[in-house]
């Protein structure tokens, strides 16, 4: 039953069937957008917005991100799109589909008169049941697959971008880097911050011209050519804060009787900076980092002094500085006491900075960080649009290799983990006796879109290939002897069946896991949706203007 009725406050509210219907229509087109980039062999899309800036991606988070949408369940999407690129990094195509395939199975079942909490619990179950299938059956730990498992998952997550063609020089570069900054913490869990890989974007030359550096390469370059190039043992200064001649505040007179002591205010000007500098030099740093500017004034006393100074850095670039040399990042010289003073505490340690020239720009690399590795990636490209998908990618590609190293498990891809949940969940089903079994198999049954899309997207016969995939798995949970099936996955490129265990097509496990969850969680967020009210702008016409005396008869 579906009703609409107007009510006063300059309202309206439609409920029933006719929302469901529109939420979930809404859903469905948001997955039709990005459902013919999923895979290895998925379509880029072109996104122009309203200035002309062209984007050219297959990520799913990045489409969704840059298109406007209005529609409130397919927000929840987009957000979607959002939270698994956040907390994962990857899968950010696969957990839409999924979520608005799920949605369009229950409105199905809301058809034939199922209760949407019956579906609800059955969605609940079934995602449940679904995480420990995985957890128990599909699950390798890392460990297992020997040093090549972070290659081979780095791999894979590429083979649907725009570097796939080059997918083992960058999956070389990408573990290198995340070799290089993993540690164990306190608790003996590993950790591997990604944040502190530096990735900087230089169009021009070719895409195998993309370098790793060993140390935290600083888009940014020495302030005077008079400045040593090259310091061995660097302590290191990271301030927030300009170093120019002190002018007085805005608003603030100053009253002279005496002209001469107008050179002595322009002298206490430039000496109040001098001794800011002094304080700095005085610690023992011999590299100065700042966000704000420094003028030539101020560059005399550090030339001087022999030090190297760098202005207009990035304040995330500094941050990040201070965290791996072991520095503290100063906003003020002021201390509690009111007085202004610097401690060599402050000061971080490297074991060299240096100006190279890599590729055509000029860079500060620092080398042997004291508190933390850095490690930094020089991507290169034939043009920016290029080289921003490039950076895409290979984010999404060093968000899969962190995930597996901290939860030191992986899973075989190419649609087996969906064939076999697809598989479970049907016997499941059949071994409950209340109506949420419904539920349940239709969600066996939605989690065939993912091999049934990458097939499709591959130009093969998605009926013939699925109806294969499905036929091993069955075989591996029946019959004992046929165990080893479970590893079966799609091999898109010869267009049939495989061990992608074997081949190295891997994933890691918490991707599926998180997709799974946040996919069932925003399809049961929409689903609970039965009314929605849509309240009026008021209006914002002019009672005085010229329309409104025309309407009311007043000319």
């Amino acid at each position: 039953m579906t009703t609409t009725q107007s009510i006063s406050l300059f309202g309206e509210r439609e409920k029933g069937e006719s929302v469901r219907t529109q939420n979930m229509t809404a859903a469905v087109a948001i997955a039709n957008i990005v459902k013919s980039s999923l895979g290895p062999v998925g379509l880029d899309k072109m996104l122009v917005d309203e200035v002309g800036d062209v984007t050219v991606t297959n990520d799913g988070a990045t489409i969704l991100k840059l298109l406007e949408v209005e529609h409130p369940a397919a927000k929840v999407l987009c957000e979607l799109a959002q939270l698994q690129d956040e907390e994962v990094g990857d899968g950010t195509t696969s957990v839409v589909i999924i979520a608005a395939e799920l949605l369009r199975a229950a409105n199905e079942l809301i058809k034939q008169k199922i209760h949407p909490t019956t579906i609800i619990n059955g969605y609940k179950l079934a995602c449940k049941e679904s995480v420990k299938f995985i957890q128990d059956n599909l699950s390798v730990p890392a460990a297992d697959l020997g040093k090549n498992c972070l290659l081979n998952v780095a791999k894979t997550s590429m083979s649907s971008k725009i570097i796939g063609s080059d997918k083992d020089f960058f999956s070389n570069i990408i573990v290198q880097s995340c070799e290089l900054i993993r540690f164990t913490n306190t608790r003996g869990e590993p950790k591997c911050p990604i944040k502190t890989i530096n990735v900087l974007k230089a169009h021009g030359k070719s895409t195998r011209e993309s370098m790793f550096i060993k140390g935290y390469a600083l888009n940014c370059t020495v302030a005077s050519q008079l400045m040593p190039k090259s310091i061995k043992n660097a302590k290191i200064a990271c301030i927030d804060f300009s170093l120019q001649k002190a002018k007085m505040k805005l608003g603030v007179q100053v009253l002279v009787d005496d002209p001469e002591k107008l050179d002595a205010i322009r002298q206490r000007e430039s000496d109040i900076t001098k001794e800011k500098i002094q304080l700095i030099l005085n610690s023992g740093a011999n590299v100065i980092l700042t966000t704000g500017g420094i003028d030539d004034m101020c560059l005399k006393y550090f030339v001087d002094a022999g030090a190297m100074a760098v202005r207009r850095c990035k304040k995330e670039d500094v941050k990040r500085i201070a965290r791996a040399t072991g520095a503290t990042f100063v906003a003020s010289l002021s201390n509690l006491e009111g007085e202004e003073s610097f401690d060599a505490a402050f000061l971080g340690s490297a074991e060299e900075i240096s100006q190279a020239r890599i590729c055509d720009d000029e860079l500060i690399i620092i080398k042997g960080t004291k508190a933390k590795p850095a490690a930094s990636i020089i991507l290169r490209g034939a043009n920016d649009i290029y080289v921003d998908e490039m950076d895409r990618s290979v984010h999404d590609s060093l968000c899969a290799v962190k995930r597996v190293i901290e939860s030191k498990a992986v899973v075989p891809g190419g649609g087996c983990v969906e064939a076999a949940l697809s598989i479970y969940l049907e016997n499941f089903a059949t071994s409950l006796g209340s109506r949420e079994q419904l539920a349940i198999a239709e969600f066996a049954q939605a989690m065939l879109v993912i091999p049934k899309t990458l097939v499709v997207n591959a130009a093969k016969d998605s009926t013939e290939l699925v109806a294969k995939l499905r036929a091993f798995h069955n075989a591996s949970q029946t019959i004992e002897a046929k165990k080893g099936f479970k590893w079966i996955g799609l091999d898109l490129e010869n267009g049939k069946c495989r061990d992608n265990k074997e081949a190295g097509v891997l994933e890691p496990a918490m991707s599926k896991i998180k997709s799974l969850k946040f996919a069932t969680e925003a399809a049961i967020t929409i689903l609970r949706i039965d009314d929605m009210i849509k309240i009026y702008q008021p209006s914002k016409e002019d009672p005085n203007s010229y329309a409104n005396a025309v309407r009311e008869g007043r000319l």
